[in-house]
């Protein structure tokens, strides 16, 4: 160690490990620790080096403000406590703000459909994934909502759009369909019906009346062909 790092160590023991006689009755703290450290412990003691909030300006407001100074929307502050112990009280004030809303919104949500989509064996260890590529849309002008998906096991090549009322009493014709690509972009009826078959790789609303897909080439080489397709729902 040079010199420097040896007088630097020094000056730091000298400012954070002073001697603190006023704090002898308190067990283990008959020093201030580093200041920076303090406020990152999980435990609920005062903090041994308080700041000193003396001058700052958002406090000497608040002192002045006669409307602002018991307001129970300021967050109170607890300049002896550390950031574990705030963190704690604010979400024991967050959770108890959710609760009455979580219960209400609970309450209000019930089933309005139940569509069985595929059957797997209860035997197996694990449970394939086969609903992929979940995306929903809100058609505000129909108030009608959308879910596009595919399921692996069924057919690569399809998929399913689900549509419901946002009205739960009302319902639409063609709950559920299927749009299979397959062979659809041959160029002529001649060429095989699996020569240039497709699989839908993503799907996404581009707005109320327009679904663009990705879809792939189902063939085993490389440079594999992809199409960027729009296809309007009617």
């Amino acid at each position: 160690m040079t010199q420097k790092d040896i007088t630097f160590v020094a000056d730091f023991l000298t400012e954070h490990f002073n001697e603190a006689p006023e704090l002898y009755n308190r067990k283990g703290k008959y020093f201030n620790v580093e200041r920076v450290g303090q406020y990152l412990k999980d435990e609920d003691d005062d903090l041994v080096s308080p700041p000193n909030t003396e001058g700052n300006q958002w406090f000497n407001f608040l002192k002045n403000s006669t409307h602002l100074k018991e307001s129970p929307l300021l967050f109170p502050y607890y300049p002896e406590k550390s950031l574990h112990f705030v963190k704690r009280q604010m979400e024991g004030i967050i959770d108890q703000c959710l609760l009455k809303p979580a219960d209400v919104i609970g309450r209000s949500v019930h089933q309005a459909v139940c569509l069985s989509l595929y059957k797997i064996s209860q035997s197996e260890d694990s449970t394939p994934q086969l609903f992929k590529l979940p995306f929903l849309w809100n058609d505000k002008t129909s108030n009608i909502h959308y879910v596009l998906f595919t399921i692996l096991e069924n057919s690569i090549s399809k998929i399913h759009i689900l549509r419901r009322h946002t009205d739960t009493s009302r319902s639409v014709s063609n709950g559920i369909l299927a749009v299979e690509f397959g062979n659809i972009l041959n160029n002529s009826i001649n060429e095989s019906s699996d020569s240039r078959c497709y699989s839908c790789l993503d799907a996404h609303f581009y707005d109320d009346e327009t679904v663009t897909v990705v879809l792939k080439e189902n063939v085993e080489q490389e440079g594999k062909e992809r199409v960027l397709a729009q296809l309007p729902l009617s």
